[in-house]
């Protein structure tokens, strides 16, 4: 039997546990932070059985089935939102608990966490933090053959939750992810942004890129299937978030990693300056607007086929190409978030 949040987080504050730190190097603050981080930390009285400065993320995933294969307690990730999504696809469904030091570009799923972006703020959470536990989601895509992880409940160790979404069988392949699926202009944005450029400006280089890129977009068409009643829409931008953030900016002032609700919405129409607009609006007015506006589905189970065929970003990764089955995954993991994080 998995325990309790409260025994986890008592087992974590009393150090009987084991905690693992492994941050990526190469991420935008990682490799300059690495050093003050393990400072930071220490200073905060967390002690690690292991730390690993990450050089190459390619080999992330080899070294989450090795390190979750003793069953820490703890695992505390510092780099952006690619290697947190790594994380999560490892620990869902598991008796552990996942710290985020945000060291990214974005940080889109840190922020849905409500951590703060400076890295005292976060160790100081992670010190003095509490363990929740948020949804993620599960992803299936055309043409994706990759098997880089288990069907969701399905991982090594003792799962939280042994069962599959409803409607998949063992044979089903899929990927969890964190934060965002998205199909579109940022797809290539996400292809062609330098990462030099991502390093120097931050989140301007995606802005940057996508300007560059806009004028030879060309729209596409979104066949949307939510509880038996289907929605099309024309479009150069789709997503599907089950976090709060997209690009370090909150889509409504009521999305949460926590909310059982999965949000689909476009930006802008078929016009590329609608698109342009859309993306100006979504960003000064996400914190006050609704998920209960018109301008989002919400659901637990979306379907999308587009014309034509497009590839996929699942949380910053090429996974495959429409059509796309997602889902949600309620309270399948657990975090370290402040004391102040409503968790339902």
């Amino acid at each position: 039997m998995p325990r309790s949040k409260k025994e986890l987080e008592a087992a974590i504050r009393s150090g009987s546990g084991r905690a693992v730190l492994i941050v990526n190097a190469r991420s935008r603050r990682g490799r300059r932070l690495h050093e003050r981080a393990r400072t930071l930390l220490a200073g905060a009285g967390l002690e690690f059985a292991e730390i690993v400065p990450v050089t190459d993320p390619t080999g992330l995933g080899a070294l989450f089935r090795r390190v979750l294969a003793d069953d820490p307690d703890l695992v505390v990730v510092g780099g952006g939102d690619g290697t947190v999504a790594e994380a999560v696809k490892h620990l869902a469904h598991r008796d552990m608990a996942l710290g985020v030091l945000p060291l990214g570009t974005t940080n889109n799923f840190a922020r849905s966490l409500e951590l703060p972006m400076d890295l005292a703020g976060a160790v100081e959470v992670l010190g003095s933090g509490k363990v929740a536990d948020v949804d993620v989601g599960w992803f299936q895509g055309t043409g994706d053959d990759t098997d880089d992880e288990p069907e969701p409940g399905a991982g090594p160790g003792e799962p939280i939750d042994a069962s599959a979404p409803d409607g998949l069988d063992g044979a089903s392949r899929g990927h969890v992810f964190a934060n965002m699926v998205s199909l579109g202009l940022s797809v290539e944005v996400a292809r062609h942004v330098p990462h030099e450029l991502k390093r120097v400006l931050g989140r301007p280089a995606y802005a940057l890129t996508a300007a560059r890129l806009l004028p030879r977009h060309d729209p596409f068409r979104a066949t949307i299937e939510i509880d038996g009643e289907t929605t099309e829409v024309e479009t150069h931008q789709l997503n599907v978030a089950n976090g709060a953030h997209h690009s370090g900016q909150r889509i409504a002032r009521d999305a949460s990693p926590d909310d059982r609700l999965l949000a689909v919405y476009r930006l802008g129409d078929e016009r590329r300056l609608r698109l342009a607009s859309a993306t100006a609006r979504h960003v000064l007015t996400g914190p006050w607007r609704s998920l209960s506006e018109g301008a989002f589905l919400t659901t637990q189970h979306v379907r999308i086929a587009t014309d034509p065929p497009l590839p996929v970003d699942v949380d910053g990764e090429i996974r495959g190409r429409t059509p796309v089955t997602i889902r949600l995954l309620g309270n399948a993991l657990r975090v370290i978030v402040p004391q102040s994080f409503h968790d339902t």
